[in-house]
């Protein structure tokens, strides 16, 4: 790149605000609210997972709004109340840097496109549908950070972009994810609330999940398609890999033998995350112990490669470091939603909603209920602490407004699901995009039309509900 092409870059890219300045603009937003929003609580029980509201019980109460002092500490609070996520993504960057070192990622992935050279496509729509079937199984949505390295590495393998690389590890996990027939987490939780038999309604989903599904692939391939027949049409720009070493030296991972012992090195690490699926059914596993894995791998990668000690502490702490822009944009986007908690105005927003739709006829309260929990996600991104916030009031109003529970539900799912993909507020999102270096306007770019495809499939999906009268079963 020429001097001058690289200053008038270096000038577009400086009008693009970074997501720390983003999500910095939406604390000071959030903090305002709470002089503006009148405070309110709900009364909760204390059961099952998280304390459920009970419904009819709102109350307006003093307002406590965020002093400047209050507004900084949120942050500190948001740091820590993530951190189980900057965390983990500190390890997995340090994990994946010792698996990098042996060259087995490289290799694995060479051997893996070379076989599948005139097959690029073949090879996008089976990692996207594998990915798929993890988050509807629900033990993905979570872990999928730590694949997205991978995807980055086949997308830059293929000369396309990083947009490209999160697009089919992120987007074939939450394709999945957004229905999650099979999460204990979320519709479990949620279908427990509203007094359902627990994964009931499966093979409405799984059609569900199908459509989603397909709109995302064809929405991937058409995007990569797009690009090859002119790369200026990236979005990523000139820098298509920001967060990878964009030295020319494809022709030595070309060179890269695929030997039994790197082999061995990623049998082992599929059998790590295999024991992590295991453990998330049958014990309850989470982000902890996906924690204390990824310190087995990466211990367990050195000693199978003989790696000297020291360079196992430099390997590690380097792929560390390279995760600290990631790991901190999860603990700021974690508060905002303090300072909105801190601010007692989440309850209130929840109860306007509510006695908005109550009143409305069967399809469009349904989908009332549907648009509020797409916006509601938003500030909320937790499935359990959105389905613990809502459900109780739902579940009784879906009776009142004439539809069934398990459609409101689904509401809930969708909701929770679809804007998971855009939502600032999202410590996975950020830390998915952040390790792959593509910024949050730029993946909103590429984003906004599929998620305009999916929330339309989700109500046209909630509008048959509503005429079948999808039941518990």
């Amino acid at each position: 790149m020429s001097k001058m092409s690289k200053e008038i870059a270096g000038k577009s890219k400086s009008k693009m605000p970074d997501s720390y300045i983003i999500l910095f603009i939406m604390l000071i937003l959030a903090a305002i609210a709470t002089y503006l929003v009148p405070a309110g609580s709900f009364e909760r029980k204390e059961e099952g997972l998280v304390p459920t509201v009970i419904p009819d019980s709102f109350t307006n109460i003093e307002s406590d709004p965020i002093g400047f002092m209050g507004f900084f500490l949120s942050i500190q609070e948001g740091m820590m109340a993530a951190a189980s996520i900057i965390f983990l993504v500190l390890i997995i960057g340090g994990s994946f840097a010792v698996i990098n070192a042996t060259g087995a990622v490289d290799a694995g992935i060479m051997s893996l496109i070379n076989k599948t050279r005139s097959k690029k496509l073949v090879l996008v729509i089976s990692m996207a549908t594998v990915f798929s079937i993890a988050g509807f199984l629900g033990v993905l949505h979570t872990a999928v950070i730590a694949f997205i390295p991978v995807g980055v590495i086949v997308a830059k393998a293929f000369k396309l972009d990083a947009i490209v690389g999160v697009a089919i590890v992120y987007l074939g996990a939450y394709s999945g994810y957004t229905v999650a027939g099979l999460d204990p987490i979320t519709t479990g939780f949620g279908q427990e609330i509203a007094g359902l038999p627990v994964f009931s309604a499966l093979w409405y989903r799984f059609i569900i999940y199908l459509m989603i599904l397909t709109s995302s692939i064809i929405y991937i391939i058409l995007y990569i398609r797009k690009i090859e027949k002119n790369p200026s049409k990236s979005i990523m720009g000139d820098e298509r890999f920001a967060n990878v070493d964009n030295s020319d030296d494809s022709e030595q991972i070309e060179k890269l033998k695929f030997t039994s012992l790197r082999k061995i090195i990623l049998l082992f690490f599929a059998i790590c995350m295999t024991i992590y699926t295991i453990g998330v059914f049958r014990q309850g596993w989470g982000l902890n112990e996906m924690t204390a894995l990824f310190i087995i791998i990466g211990i367990g990668t050195a000693i199978i490669s003989r790696m000297n000690s020291n360079k196992f502490v430099q390997e590690f702490v380097k792929g560390a470091q390279g995760m600290v822009y990631a790991a901190l944009i999860v603990g700021l986007a974690r508060s905002i939603v303090v300072i909105l908690e801190n601010g007692m105005i989440l309850d209130t927003v929840v109860n306007t909603i509510s006695t908005i739709v109550q009143p409305l006829p069967t399809i469009i309260g349904a989908l009332g209920l549907y648009f509020f929990n797409l916006l509601f996600n938003l500030i909320i991104t937790s499935g359990s602490g959105q389905a613990a916030i809502v459900m109780p009031i739902m579940a009784p109003l879906a009776d009142i407004i004439g539809i069934t529970r398990q459609t409101a539900v689904l509401a809930y799912n969708m909701g929770d699901g679809f804007t998971n993909t855009i939502a600032p507020t999202s410590g996975i999102l950020m830390a998915s995009i952040a390790v792959a270096g593509v910024s949050w306007v730029k993946w909103l770019k590429f984003m906004l039309p599929l998620l305009g495809i999916w929330i339309m499939i989700g109500g046209i999906a909630l509008i048959i509900a509503v005429n079948i009268n999808l039941g518990p079963f």
